[in-house]
């Protein structure tokens, strides 16, 4: 089993890790009844330099996530034909910079968040997809929309941005089962509103580095992968505090 180290790795260290990732992801998927090949990763680089990220992009990963508006707009500026997805909490203030930056957000967490993509990618004039960040358990101090509150989304679809899914994070330190169990809850919420909305909504993102296996074996389109593909975070990295 290789050893990950502290410092970037190389492109061909990632894409080893990626190879073996999306495989095992894959056979979870498949051995649940999931269509294995719909199953993508998404390449965290936050906190990563733009060698970094420009690496991923080199080794065949071509979806690649940040969580700070601030720290990703270099990246995003010198690596344009990646495709940029946001998945850290979205403030208010740093809502418009996210439309103009990412083509993908997954962390929508309210209606009222909702609204405020849509208007301001009709402003921009960009195709904005968002998924809605579903607190699955109602967990007190953690994002996301409680399950009730989907029942309010069909009356309040997007004209602009376009809905394509839920995304959720899984609980710390879950067990493998507990995991599971989150996640499949989100997977049966995306097909109550599918029918609901009258609408296709084939994205389910969830699932990280810790419990990437589980998110698969319940669905997952979009698994969040960091720490598999590029190693622990140390003092190569880029500051995450700009």
């Amino acid at each position: 089993m290789e050893t990950v180290g502290v410092g970037p790795p190389s492109v061909d260290q990632i894409r080893e890790r990626a190879v073996r990732l999306v495989a095992r992801l894959r056979q979870a998927a498949e051995a649940n009844g999931h269509d294995p090949t719909r199953l993508r990763i998404v390449a965290v680089t936050k906190t990563w330099s733009v060698e970094v990220a420009r690496a991923a992009l080199d080794a065949g990963l071509s979806l690649l996530g940040e969580s700070r508006v601030q720290e990703a707009e270099p990246k995003v500026a010198a690596l344009p034909g990646a495709e940029w997805h946001f998945v850290g909490r979205l403030q208010s203030n740093k809502a418009r910079r996210a439309v103009l930056a990412f083509p993908v957000i997954h962390s929508v967490d309210s209606l009222d968040v909702l609204r405020r993509v849509d208007e301001l990618a009709a402003q921009e004039e960009r195709q904005t997809r968002v998924l809605l960040q579903v607190n699955v358990r109602g967990e007190a101090g953690r994002a996301g929309m409680e399950p009730a509150a989907l029942a309010e989304v069909p009356s309040n679809l997007p004209s602009t941005a376009t809905l394509t899914g839920l995304m959720t994070i899984g609980p710390m330190g879950a067990s493998e089962a507990e995991a599971r169990d989150v996640f499949g809850r989100l997977r049966v919420l995306r097909d109550q509103l599918e029918q609901a909305a009258g609408i296709g909504l084939g994205e389910l993102s969830m699932g990280m580095t810790a419990d990437a296996e589980a998110a698969a074996a319940e669905g997952a389109t979009l698994v969040r992968v960091g720490t598999a593909l590029f190693g622990p975070r140390g003092e190569t990295l880029v500051s995450s505090a700009r």
